[in-house]
């Protein structure tokens, strides 16, 4: 019979999604049926857009955190509360997404058409506000008002971050402490709150609280850090997406920020691509291969890995159980992921 130190050395060495998140299959089932309730609508078009979000699917890790974290905390990790707000994560993950895509231009997403190029950029507008009210009309039903605060704060913050983002479009003078800002606001917070709120539904102590806000704070970091380099280093397929759109939407990541400081001559080149929106001057290959060349991709993934181990470190506070373990899995999960 494999022990409970053997069965955690397997988890965190493979971070597989099945390994950590098979835990709460149950819980992730009831998950996909609330969403698929609260998308329901007796407006038509709503109905078929909701059913066509969720049908897109996705990695559901916003919403796994939060369960995990109640689960951490000694909480429920199937009460219907516990279920609802985990559905209203991915709510809110899921309109902040419809939104971006209207702003990037994005065609794809999760390797099918996005809303706005399916269904035009006025009916993803509204779909992704109604997804937005609809998640709050659903924590509403909680009557906490600290829940309510994190999540109007969050969704402050994560438009904040679109808007500075939009005013640097373009730039190539965007400084590290730009990008994390900008990575915080659009990513990081909405992890944090997930694993927050898990732990205020499970009754957490303070202390229980504030390490999983963090936890997920890190955990996002390390997030976005490993996303962008598969936004270099990837292909279509495998992302869901169009690979290197980052920089043909004229936005600057960490790794070409660094690229930058050890190759100021690229300048023109990035600012061509930026342009004219597609890569004439250097090819995408030619950045991937600079950036191998000069170490970047492995500076990337190494700082990925400190906030990775940040976030483990912050889960000291909790007994160790299989939801801890679980959540332990995950920063290997998001940093390790080809899609």
């Amino acid at each position: 019979m494999q022990t409970f130190a053997s069965a955690k050395k397997e988890l965190l060495t493979q971070a597989k999604a099945s390994k950590i998140f098979g835990l709460i299959a149950n819980e992730m089932s009831l998950v996909e049926a609330e969403y698929e309730r609260q998308v329901q609508s007796n407006i038509q078009v709503v109905n078929y857009l909701g059913d066509y979000l969720r049908a897109s699917g996705g990695k559901r890790v916003r919403p796994a955190l939060l369960i995990l974290a109640s689960g951490a905390c000694g909480g429920a990790t199937a009460g219907k509360n516990v279920i609802s707000l985990a559905t209203v994560m991915e709510m809110l993950h899921t309109a902040t997404l419809v939104h971006d895509d209207i702003i990037d231009n994005a065609d794809l997403r999760r390797n099918r058409a996005s809303v706005n190029a399916r269904f035009g950029n006025q009916t993803a507008v509204l779909m992704g506000d109604w997804l937005y009210m609809s998640a709050f009309e659903t924590s509403l039903q909680e009557r906490s008002l600290e829940i309510l605060d994190i999540l109007t704060r969050l969704t402050r913050k994560m438009t904040e971050g679109e808007l500075i983002q939009l005013t640097m479009i373009g730039r190539l003078d965007i400084s590290e402490s730009d990008y994390f800002d900008i990575l915080k606001r659009k990513t990081a917070f909405l992890f944090s709150a997930c694993a927050e709120i898990g732990a205020i539904l499970a009754g957490s102590t303070l202390e229980q609280q504030h390490a999983l806000r963090d936890y997920g704070m890190n955990l996002g970091i390390a997030f976005q850090l490993a996303d962008d380099i598969l936004d270099l280093t990837s292909e279509a397929e495998n992302l869901g997406k169009a690979a290197g759109t980052d920089l043909l939407e004229g936005k600057v990541t960490l790794p070409l920020i660094y690229l930058l400081q050890s190759e100021p001559s690229l300048r023109p080149k990035l600012e061509d691509v930026m342009l004219t929106g597609a890569y004439n001057e250097i090819s995408r290959d030619d950045i991937r291969e600079l950036l191998d060349v000069r170490g970047i991709i492995g500076q990337i993934r190494e700082r990925a890995k400190e906030f990775a181990d940040a976030a483990r470190k912050n889960l000291d506070v909790f007994t160790e159980t299989e939801y801890r373990v679980a959540l332990e899995g995950i920063p290997n999960f998001v940093i390790d992921r080809n899609s």
